[in-house]
C-alpha cells in the first residue's frame, strides 16, 4: 500500500477528480471520472461516486493500493 499526503495550500477544498489527477493516480480527467463512476474510489471508507466531491483537510481517499490523506 502506498500512502501520500496532499496539502491544500491555502484553498479550502479540492475536487475529487482533480486530486486523482494531481497525485498521478489518474492520467487524465476522463480516467479520474472512470475510476469514480466504477466505484473504485473510497472517501473516508465509503464508496464515492460524485466526480467533483469537495475534499477538505482530514479526508482520506483510497484507490486500489493508494491512500491519500488531505492536510490543511
Amino acid at each position: 500500500m502506498t500512502t501520500q499526503e496532499f496539502r491544500l495550500k491555502g484553498q479550502p477544498f479540492i475536487p475529487l477528480n482533480n486530486l486523482l489527477q494531481v497525485t498521478g493516480i489518474a492520467q487524465t480527467g476522463g480516467h479520474a471520472k472512470l475510476l469514480i463512476k466504477n466505484e473504485e474510489v473510497l472517501v473516508n471508507g465509503t464508496v464515492e461516486t460524485r466526480i467533483r466531491k469537495k475534499l477538505t483537510a482530514s479526508d482520506c481517499v483510497e484507490v486500489g493500493t493508494y491512500t491519500i490523506r488531505i492536510l490543511g
